[in-house]
């Protein structure tokens, strides 16, 4: 049997005061991120932030397209899509400052 794999349509608003989960609207989740969008530096801070939200390790998330848009798509082994939106979306208000 293979391992459930979480895809989750995500908007990343970078440069942002604090890095949290703004909503989950129309099937895109909203995140927004403290750093700034240079040298992949935004998406690494996104997959550290979703990994710390959902405890799981940083391995286990990957962007599986959008690397240079605010627009992504990013998978994430080991949880179901519906599992992994009702863990974020649980944290809706959580502000993490982890960068």
């Amino acid at each position: 049997m293979s391992e459930e794999q979480a895809k989750l349509n995500v908007r990343v608003h970078p440069g942002s005061s604090k890095n949290m989960i703004t909503g989950y609207t129309e099937g895109i989740l909203n995140v927004k991120i403290t750093t700034q969008p240079e040298k992949g530096k935004a998406n690494e801070a996104l997959v550290k932030y979703l990994s710390n939200l959902l405890g799981v390790t940083k391995s286990r998330i990957s962007i599986s397209k959008g690397h240079t848009s605010r627009n992504k798509v990013v998978s994430i082994q080991g949880l179901s899509t519906s599992n992994a939106i009702s863990l974020l979306t649980g944290s809706h208000n959580r502000r993490d400052s982890v960068s």
